[in-house]
């Protein structure tokens, strides 16, 4: 065995061997994988191991197409059998929203050249003459859908990562993780210690004990999970062509062929969780008693689909342990505390995902980051808030509504509140509809009396949304904006420490502010930042609340100077955004600070006294609109919080949810991270290239050289959308009127107080022009669009700056 590897990977089931696989396809020979017993031990050599492309998130679905297009690839390369099947995969709609979501999916796989279509009843019948399609309202067909053999999809990794020159140590348990002063970790097995610059943790049902060794928890819980083989069928015995896999998502359970026979799984409301407290070390290939009965719900509706279930005999039930995260999503990446450590934990459909992650995995590794944005799956969304009582609410959630559609903004109440603030009784007293963010309940909107709901078109808060919005563009609003992530940077380095972190130059004046991107590994954006200078020595950084872990592998990357000071604020401080053209009266009344565009223009910065209340005030808004941030402590919170609703009551201008917002900022075309800046997009095409700085250096300044005089691939524009009943939210394919596939909307809303559908979105270049007419694929049908010359609010940044009277809003 060796005693030094450039990584070590801690498990021998699917995601492991591709991890191990991938590493070494990208060059990286001297890395080895140890597994505690046999190969697949654990969860997946009892998997049903499907195989399917189509995902609500694109860049899933492309990972997933990739993973199926992979299998027979690694056949040809290794020799080893992956024991392929894709006679294709019917997915069936029975409700109007499973149509919307199926035809959407439709398009991204268009646009990707994916093979997934509609097909008519008649077809359907041919392909699969044993499902009565009754009731169904739509059929798509995924050609390449199937199923492979577990087994031979890890032998088939494990084959082609010794042919690199990977080892592979089965019945070789890890027993301890050490981390070293130098930046490397020591692996300690019986048979010897190895150390690696990488710890990979792909433990699978053990990752929690694997974590443990070095100190980490992680929200993961195993359930019980049944499926069931049935005898020889005559009608299958009798056929020439095996039969299509069936998706009737809405009947909660899935079947495809099996032999002779059919295989059918469900996912039944009654969870049943298992090794709470840590998975057994001795368990391996064991599975738990039968229990049909739980299950039997699910099995009528099959039965009542595919008739012939009911009369034939059961060959054989397996139930067997799955490991789940929160959302059901894999929890991967570096553990941004923990340098050099690697998880890919929680992995639900492992043969549908396996190659992709094991790319990714590889990537990020190898080249400093992955090629795709995955932030969906990054273990950074969950902090130690997601304790044990959280994950065990919301796996039991997701397991129990695991065919569920995910619809656009949807928030579920499971484990729910984790986090709250002062003012939660207040804003609730008031009618606040509450989301989640990154642990933190924020309001959404305030309506009470109507709930929140979820769906593909326009729901019954709608309305109350637009209330609140036109509200802000006439008079006013007051945003919580607490949760944004908030950090202090003190000390006689801070500014030659931002300076070294950030692409723009920071401040050089008391009191002023800047925009500055953060930039990825490949050149893309990391993150986009406020900085404030509000003393010689001291700055304040505002940015994304829900990245606020992930954005700790950028900040570590920079060492800190000695006797400078970094430090998170999020917790100990929170905010409100004042804005709306009567916010200057508003706060007038509150504080003796001299609030005029000559002496607080925008982008200024000072900390004044509101309503008794020492605050940290920025002249900004994320709605476009003339504004201020105030920053207080928490204790401060409440009573800032009343004295602002008060002081608003007169001049009728009251709270506004986040909701609200996001029409706001779209319609006023500003970009927001995780939806419109990205990692994929270069700085010259998210419009950021103005704020970097190339006479300085900076974080991963060599990538942005590299990419920063390439032709935009394609570009950041804004789209007025025909659209009636639903807007576009995200992740919509673009196409030209011939169907010509040329991007995807990165955030849409409505726009109430321009009365417009509207949405951000990236188009291929030789298209990002003015008046270009394109679709926009929501609910997955084609919706006239336009690209605009300029955002329909304020193109000028007139009001932002009050620079004139105070304009009416359109109608």
């Amino acid at each position: 065995m060796r005693t030094h590897a450039q990584a070590v990977v801690i498990g021998g089931g699917v995601i492991g061997c591709s991890i191990l696989y991938h590493l070494a396809k990208l060059g990286w020979s001297e890395v080895v994988l140890l597994e505690r017993d046999e190969l697949t031990s654990g969860s997946t050599w009892h998997a049903a191991a499907n195989i399917h492309g189509l995902h609500d998130s694109t860049n899933i679905s492309r990972l997933q197409h990739y993973t199926m297009t992979l299998y027979k690839e690694l056949e040809a390369e290794t020799g080893q059998s992956c024991g392929v099947f894709q006679p294709g995969s019917l997915y069936l709609a029975q409700t109007e929203a499973r149509e919307y979501q199926l035809r959407l999916q439709e398009a991204k796989a268009r646009r990707y050249g994916m093979n997934f279509h509609e097909v008519s009843r008649d077809e359907a019948e041919r392909l699969h003459p044993l499902v009565d399609f009754t009731g169904i309202r739509c059929i798509m067909y995924e050609p390449d859908g199937g199923n492979v053999d577990p087994s031979g999809v890890t032998n088939a990794y494990a084959v082609g990562a010794r042919q690199r020159g990977a080892e592979i140590h089965r019945f070789t348990p890890v027993t301890a993780t050490e981390a070293q002063p130098d930046g490397t970790w020591i692996v300690r097995t019986p048979k010897g210690d190895i150390r690696t610059p990488w710890v990979v943790n792909a433990a699978g049902l053990w990752g929690r004990e694997v974590a443990a060794l070095a100190g980490l928890d992680l929200p993961l819980i195993p359930t019980e999970h049944q499926y069931f083989v049935t005898e020889t069928i005559a009608e299958i015995a009798g056929m020439e062509c095996r039969l299509p896999s069936v998706a009737d998502r809405d009947g909660e359970y899935y079947l495809r062929q099996e032999g002779q026979g059919l295989l059918v799984g469900a996912y039944e409301r009654d969870v049943r969780f298992w090794a709470e407290d840590g998975t057994p070390q001795g368990f391996g290939h064991e599975l738990f008693p039968d229990d049909l009965d739980r299950i039997e719900d699910n099995v009528m509706r099959a039965i009542d689909r595919v008739p012939v279930i009911g009369t034939a005999g059961i060959k054989r039930v397996i139930n067997g342990p799955m490991i789940w995260s929160p959302d059901s999503a894999a929890l991967m990446g570096p553990v941004p505390e923990l340098p050099g450590y690697f998880c890919c934990n929680g992995i639900i459909p492992g043969f549908s995902q396996s190659g992709g992650l094991g790319r990714l995995a590889a990537e990020w590794m190898v080249e400093g980051e992955p090629s795709l944005d995955m932030f969906g799956w990054d273990l950074a969304r969950f902090g130690a808030w997601a304790g044990k009582d959280f994950t065990k609410a919301r796996v039991g959630d997701q397991y129990a509504h695991r065919f569920k559609i995910h619809f656009p903004g949807e928030e579920r109440e499971a484990g729910r509140p984790v986090r709250t603030r002062p003012v939660y009784e207040m804003q609730s007293s008031m009618g606040a509809v509450f989301g989640l963010n990154y642990g933190w309940e924020h309001p959404l909107y305030f309506d009470a009396d109507t709930p929140d709901s979820a769906g593909f078109t326009r729901q019954p808060w709608w309305d109350s949304v637009g209330r609140e919005a036109r509200a802000l563009r006439e008079t006013g609003g007051i945003i919580d904006i607490s949760n944004f992530a908030k950090y202090r940077v003190v000390g006689p380095g801070a500014e030659d420490w931002l300076n070294a972190l950030f692409a723009n130059r920071m401040p050089r004046a008391v009191g002023r502010s800047c925009l500055t991107p953060l930039i990825g590994k490949r050149g893309g954006i990391a993150g986009d930042f406020t900085v404030t200078r509000l003393g010689e020595e001291e700055f304040w950084v505002l940015g994304s609340g829900m990245a606020e872990r992930y954005h700790q592998r950028f900040f570590r990357a920079v060492p800190l100077p000695e006797s400078t000071r970094f430090d998170s604020l999020t917790e100990a401080v929170c905010g409100f955004n004042l804005a709306g053209p009567q916010s200057r009266a508003l706060l007038e009344t509150l504080t003796d600070a001299d609030l005029s565009n000559e002496t607080f223009p925008f982008f200024r910065s000072r900390r004044i006294t509101v309503a008794g209340i020492g605050c940290v005030a920025i002249r900004v808004s994320f709605t476009g609109d003339l504004g201020w941030e105030l920053h207080c402590a928490e204790a401060d919170q409440l009573a800032l919080y009343t004295a602002l609703i008060e002081a608003g009551q007169g001049m009728g201008i009251g709270p506004v949810g986040s909701r609200a917002l996001m029409s706001l900022r779209v319609e006023k075309g500003y970009g927001s991270w995780g939806r419109d800046y990205s990692p994929e997009y270069w700085p010259q095409e998210s419009g950021l290239d103005g704020l970097i700085r190339a006479d300085k250096d900076f974080l991963n300044k060599d990538a942005w050289l590299a990419i920063k005089d390439k032709p935009a691939r394609e570009r950041m524009v804004m789209l007025e959308i025909d659209a009636t009943i639903a807007d576009a939210t995200g992740g919509e394919p673009i196409f030209l009127p011939d169907g010509t596939p040329v991007g995807q909307v990165s955030s849409g809303a409505y726009g109430y107080s321009v009365g417009a559908s509207l949405a951000i979105a990236y188009l291929k270049t030789d298209y990002a022009t003015p008046g270009t007419e394109v679709t926009v694929a929501i609910l997955g049908q084609p919706h006239e669009a336009k690209v605009l010359s300029k955002p329909p609010f304020d193109p000028e940044g007139l009001r932002l700056r009050d620079r004139h009277p105070v304009c009416e809003p359109a109608e």
